[in-house]
Parts: C-alpha cells; structure tokens; sequence
C-alpha cells in the first residue's frame, strides 16, 4: 500500500482566541507539517462563520505559501458560485506567479455559508444547476494560453495551467471530474455518506484530458492522534462539540476539550455524531496506522487530506506528526503529474 498525505487546515479560530491568532497558527502549521513532509496544504472558503478565519482564502493562501518553501498551497476550497471565474483565475494566477510550481485551487459548488451571507456575496440567489460546470470550463480556460483574438485574459493567469480539482460531498462533483478528467476530492471528513458510490462513479465514468491521463481521488479524513488513547479521545471532542453546535444552527468557535461530552449525548445526538465522523482515526500510533491502513484498503484513494480540528496548537501539530510517522514506510509523493 502508498498513500500521499496532504493538510486541510479551516484556520480555526479557538474559544479565548481571535483569527489573528488562528492565522498565526495556520502558519506554524503549515510550516511544520512541511518539515513533516506532508504534501500539499488546503484552506477552505467558509463565510460568517465564527470559528474560521479562512474566508478570504486566496489571500490565505498568499499567507501561507510565502511562509514555506516547498509544500504545495491550495484551496480545499473555492466556492466557485460566489465568484466570477475571471476574478478566480486572476487571484490563483497572481499566487502561482510569486510561487510557481506550488499553487493549485479545488472547486465546489456549495456556497460555504447561510442564505443571508449568500445574497451579500452574490447579490442574487438565482441559480442554474448548469452554471458551475460552465464555470469550471471558464476558469480552466483562463489558465491555457491565450488564443488569437481572445479579447479577455486573466493576467497573471494566462498559459499557466494552475492546476484544478473538483471538490464533492455528493455524486455530482465525481461525475463532472471525471467528464472533465481532473482530479477528484470528496469531502468524507464530514459528509461520508456517499463516498464509495462517488468513488465507483468518478472511476468508472473517467475520461482521459489534457489534465490527467487516469482518475486520481482524495479523500478528506479525520485523526486525533495522541500519546495515549484517552488523549486522543479527549482532544476529538472539540470537533465533536463543534459539529454539534453547528447542526443546532449555533455555529462559534472551537471549544476547548470537555472529558464529560459524549456521556453528556444523546442516542441521536451520538449516532450523528459518529456518523459525519466515520471517517476519522482516533487513538496512539498503532491504533491510527491501522484505522488509516484500513480506509485507504476499503476505497482505493490515492491521498488522504488530513483534518484536525484540535483545540490545543501542540497536541494539534503532535496529532499531524503522529499520523506522519505512523505511516512514513508507506507514504509517497503524489502521482499526479499536473
């Protein structure tokens, strides 16, 4: 078995802390998790959220890519429907230009926030289930070379084949990758319901592009890694109480650790709670190595984007490192010649 393991880090803002602090520890992260050997590195687009401070990503992105050397900077993702796709083009060709060789942008199609927050970044909420593939098409075609008489170009931008993924929690993000033949990632960090349809779907209906030559396909996952299981099991419910308050449509900053959280449950509460966390791997290096071992055997992925939502700065890098030396017999870069 190899895998390619990457970062997705929300930038989360932490209960007593602001998002000075939580860009400040996007920065420590990325730069250790680099030293780690970790491949690429994703922020994600999120609006009016409380506990992310990623909502201008790009900019995230300037941040975090100007602060390393070598790991690959990314969104995990854009949101394509807030934006026109030249302005995206424009931003990523800006990025790629100060670090060339090292940017890359997934995009989805949800809106990364509430109605209310929609309306004041789009103005409308009109919609064409069409559009976003149209989009994508638009965007992909900023990046390529300009053709003769093209009268409108995104500069920088223009012949730098920034490279793109499709971001999905649903069938349609792996149907419209492989159409398209990009790479693929799906969200099962915490949606993971439709994984394995997803993965059959986007391998079997692939189709070969100037992009890529055969399907390759990320998948979002969990770890809370610690010295000792009970560790571990604390530092989780910080996600858990998040997700939590989230569904209750109470949506605010990571909580600290609660050792008395999930007894606190309900039965509902707690099979909701597993399942958006399924995809996760909890417990000491052992126990981690053979919860990965696992999901990687059961859906084929080329990369796993490693998630965790831990409240503490260290015990978070400490989780990263774990999952990296658990499984550095296996680990190779990505195949992905994009």
């Amino acid at each position: 078995m190899s895998v390619t393991l990457s970062v997705l880090d929300l930038s989360l803002i932490t209960e007593g802390s602001s998002a000075a602090d939580a860009l400040r520890n996007s920065r420590d992260l990325a730069r250790y998790t680099e030293q780690l050997g970790y491949y690429r590195y994703w922020v994600a687009e999120h609006h009016n959220m409380p506990g992310i401070a990623s909502a201008a990503t790009a900019v995230v992105i300037g941040h975090i890519a100007a602060s390393t050397s070598t790991i690959r900077v990314g969104a995990g993702g854009i949101m394509l429907p807030n934006h026109a796709p030249l302005v995206i083009a424009e931003q990523f060709g800006t990025l790629e230009t100060l670090n060339p060789g090292r940017i890359e942008v997934g995009l989805g199609r949800a809106p990364g926030t509430d109605q209310f927050t929609m309306r004041a970044l789009r103005r409308t909420l009109q919609t064409d289930e069409q559009q976003f593939p149209r989009d994508v098409l638009e965007l992909l075609s900023y990046f390529k070379p300009a053709e003769a008489g093209q009268h409108v170009r995104a500069i920088p931008g223009v012949g730098l084949n920034v490279p793109v993924w499709i971001l999905g929690s649903s069938l349609f993000g792996a149907q419209l990758a492989a159409m398209l033949g990009l790479p693929y990632a799906f969200a099962s960090h915490f949606a993971p319901g439709a994984l394995m349809h997803a993965a059959e779907m986007y391998r079997s209906r692939f189709e070969p592009s100037e992009y890529l030559a055969e399907p390759y396909m990320m998948a979002g996952f969990n770890v809370f890694a610690a010295d000792t299981d009970e560790q571990a099991l604390l530092i989780r419910t910080s996600s858990r109480q998040s997700t939590l308050n989230n569904r209750r449509g109470r949506p605010g900053q990571l909580p600290p650790p609660n050792a008395d959280f999930d007894a606190q449950l309900n039965h509902a509460e707690r099979e909701m709670l597993d399942e958006s966390q399924r995809c996760s791997a909890v417990g000491t290096a052992a126990a981690v190595r053979d919860q990965i071992e696992q999901f990687v055997a059961q859906t084929g992925v080329d990369e796993l984007m490693i998630n965790a939502n831990v409240y503490d700065q260290e015990a978070r890098k400490r989780s990263y490192e774990i999952a990296m030396q658990c499984m550095a017999d296996v680990v190779t870069p990505s195949r992905l010649s994009i």
